[in-house]
């Protein structure tokens, strides 16, 4: 018996989610403050894969001040994050589109 009419998983498109420079996924949050002189961002944010974390509110750290120019309180956004040490930084953040 040969394939019929069965799509071959190649022939499906599926879409492939949001990855950062780095190859991460890029989670989605809600910015709710920004502390840039502690060089700190509060962000609302639903589950983050690569840190096994489901959704909560929480502030992370960021790797690079100028991070913070890109977003003000109240912006959806897409980012990543990790740990470092014994801290949660934000590595790379966007505007959600």
């Amino acid at each position: 018996m040969g394939m019929g009419g069965m799509a071959k998983v190649s022939d499906v498109a599926s879409p492939a989610p949001k990855m950062d420079m780095m190859g991460m996924d890029m989670s989605s949050g809600e910015v709710k403050k920004i502390d840039k002189e502690a060089q700190k961002i509060t962000l609302k944010h639903g589950p983050i894969k690569n840190l096994d974390m489901p959704g909560m509110t929480m502030v992370f750290k960021v790797v690079d001040p100028s991070l913070l120019d890109k977003v003000k309180a109240g912006d959806q956004v897409k980012f990543t994050a990790e740990h470092q040490g014994s801290a949660m930084v934000v590595t790379a953040i966007e505007t959600a589109k």
